[in-house]
C-alpha cells in the first residue's frame, strides 16, 4: 500500500460535485492543495435540480453543511402522482416516516444555486480557497497514461494567456458537456441517448394550494405531463415557489419552446390560469439524456457526476447520484492519503459506480420519466407495477419504508478496500 500521502488535486467544474468535493479534501490532514478552475464567470442560476435524498443528506452533514441547507430549505412531506383532470392516483407521505425534526436524513428541498453559494463560502472560510472563474482547460500534456506521475494541462484565463496546472489527480466535474470527458475519451464518446422529447422548466410564484396539491405531483398524461414541486415554502400559499418541469413536442426550437410556456400552463395546469395569475420568476429549456461513460477512470483522470453519466430529471436520481459519486471518490482518496490504499481502489470506484448507475440510476430515472406520457392514466393503477406498489405502501408502513429508502442502495463502502479497514479509527464511512 501507499504512504505517500495525495499532495494536490485539480477539479474542473464549480457545480454543486466539484465545491462538495474540494470541501470535504480540505478536511484532510495533512492538508491537500485544491484548485478549482469553471469555464463559466460566475454561478449559474438557471433553474435546475431541487431535490436531495438520504445519500446526499448524509454527505451534507459530514461536510458540516446540513444544519443551513435545513434551515434554508425544505423537507417535503407528501409526493403523488395524479391525472391531468386532478385525480389523485398513489403517493407517499413522508411523513410517516419521521417526527418533523430536521435532523434525519429525509428528502430535502434546496436551490442548487444556493448550495452552490454555500459551499463556495464555507471553502473559502475554511481553508482559503478559491473557485478561478473564466479559467478553461483547453488541452493536456500529462496524466493519461498509467505510468504518468502527475496530471498537467493547459487552462486558458480569462484575458487569454494560457498557463500550465499540474496536480496528482485531476476530477471533471464539468458536468454533461465535460472537457475532461473529451480529453479522456474523445469527442463524441458518451455511451447512451438523447430522448427526444424536451423539457422546459420553471420557477413559478403561483398557488397551487388552493387546488388541495401535494408537496410534489407527477402528472400522468400523454401530451401535458409535467412535474409541479413546491421548492419554496411560504406561510401565505399565494407566496409558494413552485419548480414546473414540463415535455413538450420534439422538434422545437428554443424559441418557440419559449413562446408556448403560457399556452401549456394553461392547457395544463387547475384552474387554466392566465399569465396575470402567476409569475415566472426563471425559465429554461434543455434536453435530457440517459447515458454513461465506459470509464470514469483514465490514468490520473477521474470523472464524476454529470461529466460521467446523465438521466432526466424526474426523481432527482441525477443530483443525489453525483453526490454520491462524491462520497466515493472522497472515501478512496480519504485511503490513499492514509496510506490504507493505493490508487487500484479508483478502479474500483470506476467499475461501482457505473455499475450504480447501470443497474439502479438508470432504470428507476427511465421509469420514472416514461410513466408520467407512456402510458394511458385510467389503466395506470391496473398495469403500472411501481404504481401499484406505491398504492399499497399506503396502508402498509413497512412497504412505505423500504421503497423511501431504496435511494440508499447507491452507496457502496470503499473503506472494504482499506488495507487496515476494520481497525481504522476514524475512517470514512457514508
Amino acid at each position: 500500500m501507499s504512504s505517500t500521502p495525495i499532495k494536490s488535486v485539480l477539479i474542473v467544474g464549480a457545480g454543486p460535485s466539484g465545491l462538495l468535493l474540494a470541501l470535504l479534501l480540505a478536511t484532510l490532514s495533512p492538508p491537500v492543495k485544491i484548485t478549482i478552475i469553471d469555464a463559466a464567470p460566475t454561478l449559474n442560476e438557471a433553474p435546475r435540480a431541487t431535490h436531495y435524498g438520504p445519500p446526499a443528506i448524509q454527505l451534507f452533514r459530514k461536510a458540516g453543511v446540513l444544519a443551513e441547507i435545513r434551515r434554508d430549505g425544505y423537507m417535503p412531506e407528501k409526493i403523488c402522482w395524479r391525472k391531468l383532470n386532478g385525480e389523485r392516483l398513489a403517493g407517499y407521505d413522508r411523513s410517516l416516516l419521521h417526527d418533523g425534526g430536521l435532523d434525519g436524513d429525509g428528502l430535502t428541498v434546496y436551490w442548487v444555486g444556493r448550495l452552490c453559494r454555500l459551499l463556495e463560502r464555507e471553502l473559502k472560510s475554511r481553508t482559503g480557497t478559491t473557485v478561478k472563474w473564466g479559467h478553461k482547460v483547453v488541452d493536456v500534456k500529462s496524466g493519461l497514461k498509467v505510468e504518468d506521475k502527475e496530471v498537467t494541462v493547459v487552462v486558458e484565463e480569462p484575458e487569454g494567456k494560457t498557463v500550465d496546472y499540474s496536480a496528482d489527480y485531476i476530477v471533471g466535474c464539468d458536468g454533461g458537456n465535460s472537457t475532461i470527458r473529451r480529453l479522456m475519451h474523445g469527442q463524441r464518446n458518451f455511451p447512451g441517448f438523447s430522448w427526444d422529447v424536451p423539457i422546459v422548466a420553471t420557477n413559478t410564484l403561483i398557488d397551487l394550494d388552493q387546488f388541495g396539491w401535494e408537496d410534489t405531483q407527477f402528472i400522468i398524461d400523454p401530451v401535458h405531463w409535467y412535474m409541479a414541486a413546491r421548492i419554496g415554502p411560504h406561510p401565505d400559499p399565494k407566496q409558494n415557489v413552485w419548480r414546473i418541469s414540463y415535455g413538450e413536442k420534439a422538434g422545437l426550437t428554443n424559441e418557440e419552446l419559449m413562446e408556448r410556456q403560457e399556452m401549456k400552463f394553461e392547457q395544463m395546469l387547475p384552474g387554466h390560469p392566465k399569465p396575470s395569475e402567476y409569475k415566472i420568476l426563471n425559465k429554461s429549456p434543455y434536453r435530457v439524456h440517459q447515458r454513461c461513460v465506459e470509464k470514469m477512470r483514465v490514468g490520473r483522470f477521474l470523472l464524476a457526476a454529470d461529466a460521467a453519466h446523465l438521466c432526466n430529471p424526474f426523481g432527482g436520481l441525477g443530483l443525489t447520484g453525483g453526490i454520491v459519486d462524491i462520497g466515493a471518490l472522497f472515501q478512496c482518496f480519504e485511503g490513499m492519503h492514509k496510506g490504507l490504499a493505493d490508487d487500484s481502489i479508483l478502479d474500483v470506484y470506476c467499475s461501482v459506480q457505473r455499475q450504480k448507475w447501470h443497474e439502479i440510476i438508470n432504470p428507476v430515472s427511465t421509469g420514472n420519466i416514461t410513466r408520467m406520457f407512456k402510458q394511458d392514466p385510467d389503466k395506470a393503477l391496473e398495469e403500472d407495477e411501481t404504481l401499484k406498489m406505491i398504492k399499497r405502501a399506503e396502508t402498509d408502513l413497512e412497504l412505505s419504508k423500504q421503497l423511501q429508502a431504496m435511494a440508499n442502495e447507491l452507496v457502496y463502502d470503499y473503506t472494504k478496500h482499506y488495507s487496515k479497514a476494520a481497525g481504522v479509527e476514524g475512517a470514512a464511512r457514508l
